[in-house]
């Protein structure tokens, strides 16, 4: 029986622990590494080149879409499972153009994930429940689609911190998402805004609306 490689990346020991235990109870998988933060799951692609890597979206010093992002170049043959609390489109779209072959919730089930890891090792897009499967090729088209546009004038971070204040966190909070400074956090707010030409909040929401970052409200 082959071996499938993973290396899971994920700032919370408890979150590695208990995929660690669930992949190596069953046949077929195999850990090879754990990272806490974006640069260690970089070095473990150079390193290592598994078969699967497992990101969570936000983690410290580098966030998971910038990894997914990266991974191609870092690891070709290496896929890319995104494991995220968010079930809105936005996300997953977002996920999809960084690259990544499958998006698995936090709140599914154990089988939900393990199959995420089979379809990604096989080069097949997977979205777990309930994001429909349905839904895989719009998805896909969107962010194909998204992808031919200009690209934005930002930064990798000024993009991370666009995403999460579209959602509504403060820059507080953006801060210690991303781990780092109050002070930082605000530099890149106010620099994002300058390049995109955004003015208030409300401009930041309907950017984002606009551009498929964020789903609009019903």
């Amino acid at each position: 029986m082959s071996v499938t490689t993973v290396v899971l990346a994920d700032d919370h020991h408890l979150v590695r622990h208990s995929l660690r235990i669930m992949l190596e109870t069953k046949p077929g998988f195999r850990v090879v590494g754990e990272a806490e933060d974006g640069l260690q799951a970089l070095d473990m692609l150079d390193r290592l080149k598994p078969d699967v890597i497992v990101i969570d979206v936000v983690m410290p010093k580098m966030g998971g879409l910038e990894v997914a992002r990266l991974a191609g170049k870092r690891s070709p043959a290496t896929r890319v499972v995104v494991l995220s609390m968010h079930a809105d489109e936005a996300y997953v779209i977002e996920a999809l153009r960084a690259g990544a072959q499958a998006y698995v919730l936090k709140s599914s089930s154990p089988e939900d994930f393990l199959t995420a890891i089979r379809e990604a090792a096989l080069g097949h897009p997977y979205l777990s429940p309930p994001l429909s499967d349905l839904a895989i090729r719009a998805y896909i088209s969107a962010a194909q689609a998204s992808s031919l546009e200009t690209p934005e004038p930002l930064t990798p971070r000024e993009r991370e911190v666009l995403h999460l204040a579209a959602q509504g966190y403060t820059t507080s909070q953006i801060a210690q998402m991303l781990s780092i400074s109050q002070q930082t956090a605000q530099t890149h707010r106010r620099n994002m805004m300058h390049r995109l030409k955004l003015h208030s909040q409300t401009d930041v929401v309907r950017y984002a609306v606009e551009k498929g970052i964020l789903k609009p409200r019903a």
